[in-house]
């Protein structure tokens, strides 16, 4: 029997909000075949090290970025010739953030970390193209079953900016009255007592998460059919 060589490895698709867009954030890579070229934060599993500790790692040590939510997104390992360094499987996750919370400190084999709009993204190498389509598919399919916003949101926020949130990755426009009504009736999100002024002088309610709820429905899950205009 041949003696086995495969590496395992984590990459990570990292997606924040802001200014009504979704960004994708890379890495510029110091070495290797792709020196010089952007790619997803990750990298290869240490000895004695857990999965989803090795990819909070690797994204702190490429970006200066702690991750809070994290989840498994798909394994890929199908096309043995996916990493030029050979055979390589990389269990990848989908991390979301808030950019406004973090400034950006790339270091190790990392020259430079940057967020870049999902929809203007470069060419990436390997087959982080098809990592960075299932991590964004996987979002738009979790805002039917998981509550969405906790770690893309300000603490508080117009309710309208959570609407736009869910707009922004679904892409079309909401009945937005029966998304309030639906959301409101989970439970987990809830008003404040403030107001915020947006730019045309109007004064609007401020709403949180319910943390506890949120973290409920963020583990069981719920059914949520959504409604376009």
């Amino acid at each position: 029997m041949k003696e086995q060589s495969i590496k395992v490895a984590v990459d990570a698709v990292v997606l924040g909000y802001k200014e009504e867009q979704l960004y994708l954030l890379l890495v510029k890579q110091r070495f290797g075949s792709f020196a010089g070229q952007w790619v997803i934060p990750g990298g290869f599993v240490l000895n004695g090290e857990g999965l989803s500790d090795a990819v909070r790692r690797e994204v702190r040590e490429e970006t200066g970025i702690e991750v809070d939510y994290l989840e498994q997104l798909f394994t890929f390992g199908d096309d043995v010739a996916r990493d030029p360094r050979g055979q390589v499987i990389s269990v990848s996750y989908l991390a979301l953030v808030n950019p406004e919370k973090f400034s950006l400190n790339p270091d190790t084999d990392a020259i430079g970390a940057e967020w870049f709009p999902l929809k203007e993204i470069p060419t990436l190498p390997f087959d982080h193209t098809l990592i960075v389509k299932k991590g964004w598919e996987r979002l738009q399919a979790k805002l039917t079953y998981k509550p969405i916003g906790f770690d893309l949101l300000k603490t508080e926020f117009r309710f309208s900016d959570l609407e736009k949130l869910y707009q922004t990755i679904l892409e079309q426009p909401l009945d937005r009255r029966n998304f309030r009504k639906k959301i409101l009736s989970f439970g987990f999100v809830e008003e404040t007592g403030g107001v915020s002024v947006d730019g045309s002088g109007r004064p609007g309610k401020l709403y949180r998460f319910n943390t506890a709820k949120y973290k409920m429905f963020e583990d069981k899950g719920f059914h949520f059919e959504i409604k376009f205009a």
